[in-house]
């Protein structure tokens, strides 16, 4: 008998999910503009999908303006379309092969749509950990059912994967709140 499965290995794929989620919440700036923000972008180029910094460079120019430098001529529209469709409420300015981002302005409903944007991502991070707790608990089930592992095995690793699963849970709820309440103070 074994005594169940590789609880640090779900630690780590949940930890996984949560420093994904810090990146995606990281990229929703307020106040001074960051090339961060378009972190989240996918352009559909040479048939497939790619982050935008793929395709192009992207700087600072001024404090609430991004500038976009497209490589390839053929991929202007294609990043274009790709930030007007990426929920972060920018209209970028096309000159050339170049794309300049005006950043609006945080009034109070660009703010409280950012905080959508954050509640969308603190959602696809908890569908993960909850997805890498059913992983663990069906790998519990299955060697329990196949004789490798005891009952009492078994069911004291579930309630160890589901504490790690709500302590992750919780990091997440908290984390949210750090950036709800950045977003929106004024």
């Amino acid at each position: 008998m074994s005594e169940g499965i590789d609880l640090s290995d779900l630690k780590r794929r949940m930890e996984g999910a949560i420093a994904a989620f810090k990146h995606d919440i990281a990229s929703l700036r307020t106040g001074r503009a960051s090339a961060n923000v378009l972190d989240p972008v996918m352009v559909e180029a040479y048939g497939s999908r790619v982050p935008l910094n793929q395709v192009a460079n992207i700087t600072v120019p001024e404090p609430r303006m991004l500038g976009v430098s497209i490589w390839d001529k053929s991929m202007v529209g294609a990043v274009d379309r790709a930030i007007r469709e990426s929920n972060l409420g920018l209209n970028p300015i096309v000159d050339g092969q170049n794309l300049r981002i005006p950043l609006p302005e945080l009034n109070e409903e660009r703010r409280k749509s950012l905080v959508k944007v954050a509640h969308e991502y603190s959602e696809k991070a908890k569908i993960a950990v909850r997805n890498v707790r059913r992983d663990g608990m069906d790998s519990l089930k299955k060697a329990e059912k196949d004789g490798d592992i005891g009952q009492d095995v078994s069911r004291s690793q579930s309630e160890k994967v589901q504490k790690m699963t709500d302590e992750m849970i919780s990091d997440i709820d908290r984390l949210l709140a750090e950036k709800e309440k950045e977003i929106m103070q004024v």
